[in-house]
């Protein structure tokens, strides 16, 4: 071996020597730095993303990866190549072919990828995905909870937003309704439940059958004997058949209707009767002597019970769906609630004197049976809403205007009140917000009166312009309809399991 090769060969070996011990310390130094520290579970980085390889198609990541590179190519050739670090403008060097452009859209339509947008990007296509799709379910397997969990989704997909009914402004039908009196005391119209309208005009009571449009005149008080005798109430018995009819001079008269002949008459008061409420054979009449009186028709000594509660004349009266309750109102501003043990001890079950007016229009809710809805006077213009139960008082509104009558919705949980002064307009309103949803107008005067279609869709509205006139305000509504009647008919029926009646 030569001198220099054995000279090489010697400092190569001392220097790989050298590096080793250097090596070996340096990790031996390292080692005890480390073990001198406390040691920490390694944690996993939260911005790495582990791409999914199955989830993945590779053939459409792969054409949309060329065609990013592909459009940016071409939009360098657009603005005439790329700029360099020194602001020079290169030149591109792909050059688009016609059967490069045919070969891409022929990938497009195998893939189902669609066109770019508008930068470029294609809407549908993933180079990654980090998320398998869930596995498809066997065959013939049924969830049963599908149905619950997707019934709303369905609706909103039929139906788009929430369908709202069409409500006429305008009314059906228009009569005229001459000598009307103008009193705000008085309860001159009823609808029964054969679908004919009773009105008093003056000193008679005609009869107008809404089904055929014919008019028969029903009765007409003793004028030859007695001028200032004039009609001052009707109310229709449950079966329309027969008619109760208030008078002028003190008296009650039950007639029948169908052979326009009077089966008796009444008597008891002292003063014009202005209310009547039929339940079943049970009658409660109210007058102006400040008296309520109950009247059993089918015996002869009719009055059952009288009650002298108010302190002026009566002019309202209600009975509950249920016929369990009875309302009074009185223009001494003050709200009377009987139920069946005050009834028969001749008491009142509550007095509500939350009114500053004579208080005329009650409603019995028809689906909750222990809501009562009263409407004030001029001086008042609210309408309350009361728990029959306790007297409490759930709700005031301020029409700014008397109200007269009152009418619930048997389809929708609604309201409608009819008003004098000042605007003379009808009301409906949504129960139990008390949005205001329509307005009705063309009476020229207060609107004293309401009565409603067995349907319980249509309103005739009586007022001191001496004109019916017919709103189609209470059209049905399927889905709501039933619910309500559905409601209506439970509460009736949980009431009738906790009373007997005579």
């Amino acid at each position: 071996m030569e001198k220099g090769n054995y000279e090489l060969l010697v400092f190569s070996f001392l220097h790989f020597f050298t590096t080793a011990i250097k090596l070996i310390s340096h990790t031996h130094t390292h080692t005890n730095t480390y073990t001198m520290q406390p040691h920490h579970p390694q944690t996993p980085s939260r911005d790495r993303f582990i791409a999914n390889r199955s989830a993945i198609d590779l053939d459409v990541a792969r054409y949309a990866l060329e065609g990013k590179s592909s459009t940016e190519n071409s939009n360098d050739d657009e603005n005439g190549g790329r700029m360099d670090d020194d602001g020079k403008q290169q030149q591109s060097i792909g050059i688009a072919s016609p059967s490069k452009e045919a070969y891409k859209k022929s990938l497009a339509s195998n893939y189902s990828v669609q066109a770019s947008g508008e930068n470029g990007d294609h809407m549908n296509s993933k180079i990654l995905a980090f998320k398998s799709k869930a596995p498809a379910p066997p065959s013939g397997m049924e969830n049963a909870s599908r149905e619950m969990y997707s019934s709303n989704h369905i609706g909103v997909l039929k139906g788009g937003k929430k369908q709202f009914r069409h409500i006429p402004q305008a009314p059906e039908r228009i009569l005229d309704a001459p000598e009307l009196v103008d009193d705000y005391y008085l309860n001159l119209i009823d609808w029964s439940s054969q679908n004919s309208i009773a009105v008093a005009l003056g000193c008679t009571v005609y009869l107008w059958n809404a089904g055929t449009g014919a008019i028969d005149q029903l009765m007409q008080t003793d004028v030859e004997n007695d001028e200032e005798d004039y009609v001052t109430s009707v109310n229709w018995a449950p079966d329309g058949k027969h008619i109760a009819v208030g008078t002028n001079n003190a008296e009650v008269q039950i007639w029948d209707a169908s052979r326009a002949r009077k089966v008796r008459t009444l008597k008891g008061h002292e003063a014009r009767v202005g209310a009547l409420a039929w339940n079943g054979t049970q009658l409660a009449t109210g007058s102006r002597d400040t008296t309520v009186m109950t009247h059993d028709v089918r015996i002869r000594e009719h009055c059952t019970n009288t009650f002298t509660c108010h302190s002026q004349e009566v002019c309202g009266l209600k009975w509950s769906p249920s016929g369990t309750q009875l309302a009074s109102g009185g223009n001494d501003n003050s709200l009377h609630i009987y139920d069946s043990q005050s009834l028969s001890n001749g008491t009142y079950r509550h007095k509500l004197v939350a009114h500053q007016a004579a208080v005329k229009a009650l409603a019995w809710c028809p689906w909750q049976a222990n809501v009562l809805a009263s409407g004030g006077g001029t001086a008042d213009r609210c309408i309350k809403f009361w728990n029959a139960n306790t007297g409490a008082m759930t709700n005031s509104v301020d029409t700014h205007s008397q109200v007269c009558a009152l009418q619930w919705n048997t389809h929708e949980r609604e309201l409608l009140s009819s008003h004098g002064y000042s605007q003379n307009q009808l009301c409906l309103w949504k129960y139990p917000t008390m949005t205001k949803i329509a307005e009705f107008t063309g009476h020229t005067a207060r609107v004293l009166h309401m009565a409603q279609s067995p349907d319980g869709t249509t309103v005739v509205s009586a007022a001191a312009d001496e004109t019916l006139r017919f709103w189609k305000c209470f059209a049905e509504n399927s889905a709501d309809s039933k619910r309500v009647a559905k409601d209506a008919a439970n509460a009736e029926r949980s009431v009738l399991k906790r009373f007997n009646f005579r």
